[in-house]
């Protein structure tokens, strides 16, 4: 699934009551989590823009971003690593002036930062191969029957997060990256109950 690329071609009708109970009603939370939340993402730039967009979550809600998606899209030059890796204070300063993200200094900066750091990963393993090595390639299956039982961060999420910070990456604290192992699919935390949970399995 292209993180960066909005809206999936998918579709998918589910009863709302056998959604996970955390996309309320709002039809465009919905669609995220029919389409997109834990379908295993392994193209390396889909990933990248995933991790940035969580990271720009930090104090807010994820609808937040949703809604703000194609904004961010456009302005990071479609996530592109190799364009913002290249980037300095003069577009820092342009996307302070954009309204339609959030505009916040030390996320942008950090957004860049970690498009150089990508950069580094992507040319020595590929980024891909570095984050799914963590589960030996296949999508941990976990059988939640409730919200209340879906952890927020894991050992391994804070493993992950500490080899992020160590090469370079910015805002990926341990929660950022277990909800960014959810949406794409490094970990399966659908509830049992719900029929997306059945379906992201062997993808």
């Amino acid at each position: 699934m292209n993180f960066d690329k909005g809206k999936s071609h998918m579709h998918i009708n589910l009863a709302e009551a056998d959604r996970c109970p955390w996309c309320g009603q709002d039809p465009l939370y919905q669609a995220y989590h029919d389409e997109e939340w834990g379908v295993p993402e392994r193209d390396p730039q889909a990933l990248f823009a995933k991790l940035i967009l969580d990271g720009f979550q930090a104090g807010l809600s994820w609808i937040t971003i949703l809604r703000k998606r194609p904004a961010f899209r456009q302005a990071f030059a479609g996530f592109d690593p190799h364009i913002m890796a290249q980037w300095g204070e003069p577009q820092v300063e342009q996307l302070l002036q954009n309204s339609a993200i959030v505009r916040h200094r030390g996320k942008i900066k950090g957004a860049i930062a970690s498009a150089r750091a990508y950069e580094r990963i992507q040319e020595k393993m590929g980024f891909d191969q570095f984050l799914w090595r963590y589960l030996d390639g296949k999508p941990l299956q976990n059988h939640f029957v409730s919200h209340a039982e879906v952890p927020t961060k894991t050992d391994l999420s804070e493993r992950i997060s500490n080899d992020l910070k160590e090469r370079g990456f910015t805002f990926c604290g341990p929660t950022i990256v277990y909800a960014f192992m959810e949406a794409v699919g490094m970990v399966n935390d659908h509830l049992v109950t719900c029929p997306r949970h059945k379906a992201v399995v062997g993808l």
